[in-house]
């Protein structure tokens, strides 16, 4: 296993473990040690800017639908459990892989090595998919930047969820710890930056400083030093395949996606476990795309709608939007729940 940093301690704070991910991870061990920081209680949803629901869901509900729970942890914290797993030996940090071939070379620190199989996972940019698929289009960007970040400590009166408002989304969740993690997302033209931390934290606190509680106060417990800013991307049409020859391309190097659903993490540990399934029962490359095209181009597809949604900033087309969203949130949160089935009812193949 290549891997460019030279360390493991992964850039980004937080993410999303949804019960379709959890199966996966249980299938390598992993699956009860990051439920174990499962820290969402009580009720959930979208509202408005000023606080009012437009859906409304518990997180009961979801662990009694799905049989788990969505667990949002530090990034750090899942890599930690994965590279456990994995044999000291096997692991090449800071090393940069600068070509890889459909036959299986790898160079990676200036040598050649060869592979009877390869796999891709490097990322929204991937090199590998440029060189597998040349002639497809390359992400685009939305539009959109995101922020996320850290509390140093507990803000009171956070439940988890998002609020959306013209043209930008708020949300939060509360971490294992006593942490808050939250992202938000409002329109940039693409590279945009302020000139600083302290500079990007005061627009933060520009655009989402009058919202409900309690952003506000969540914002003022924030450090500068604890934000991330990355514009938002997505792939505008799917691959044609996941892999060619000898090389796979997994995660977001096969399907990137906006973040919207809280997948991105979730799709790409779906894919280990498939495509780890496929080598063993003798599918191979083919039957690991089969297998994962046809989802997470759906998947793909369904947060880009949702991207587009949230993206809405006129008032008229707004107020359509809210309209649309509050007779599923008055139905209750079985009602808004069933919108998930096709995320959170997967399950890891059976067999080998």
């Amino acid at each position: 296993m290549h891997e460019r940093s030279a360390s493991l301690r992964p850039a980004g704070s937080g993410l999303a473990i949804g019960p379709n991910a959890l199966r996966a991870l249980d299938t390598i061990g992993a699956g009860d040690a990051v439920r174990d920081l499962s820290a969402m209680q009580g009720d959930g949803g979208v509202r408005r800017a000023a606080g009012g629901w437009l859906s409304r869901t518990s997180a009961e509900a979801a662990h009694a639908r799905y049989g788990d729970p969505t667990v949002a942890l530090l990034r750090t914290a899942l890599v930690g459990e994965l590279a456990a797993r994995v044999p000291p030996q096997a692991l090449h940090l800071g090393s940069h892989v600068t070509a890889v071939t459909p036959g299986g070379t790898v160079t990676a620190g200036g040598a050649e090595h060869g592979a009877d199989l390869v796999v891709a996972a490097d990322g929204m940019r991937s090199g590998v998919r440029g060189t597998l698929f040349p002639a497809h289009p390359p992400v685009r960007h939305t539009g959109l930047t995101a922020w996320r970040g850290l509390t140093a400590g507990p803000v009171p009166g956070g439940t988890p969820g998002e609020a959306w408002g013209r043209g930008r989304v708020f949300g939060m969740t509360p971490l294992a710890g006593g942490r808050t993690y939250f992202y938000a997302t409002a329109p940039a033209a693409e590279g945009a930056r302020e000139q600083d931390a302290a500079a990007e934290l005061a627009e933060l606190k520009r655009l989402f400083g009058g919202w409900h509680d309690p952003i506000p106060a969540l914002l003022d417990a924030v450090s500068p030093d604890a934000l991330l800013r990355n514009d938002i991307h997505h792939l505008p049409a799917p691959l044609p395949s996941f892999h060619r020859g000898r090389v796979v391309l997994l995660g977001d190097a096969a399907h990137p996606m906006t973040p919207n659903l809280g997948q991105g993490a979730c799709q790409a540990i779906e894919d280990a476990v498939v495509l780890a399934h496929e080598v063993t029962a003798g599918g191979g490359p083919p039957g690991y795309t089969a297998a994962r095209l046809p989802r997470t181009t759906a998947v793909m597809r369904r947060s880009h709608r949702v991207t587009r949604l949230t993206a809405l900033s006129g008032a008229a087309p707004v107020a359509v939007r809210d309209g649309l969203m509050r007779p599923a949130g008055l139905l209750g949160p079985t009602a808004v729940l069933r919108q998930a089935d096709m995320l959170y009812r997967w399950h890891p193949p059976a067999g080998p």
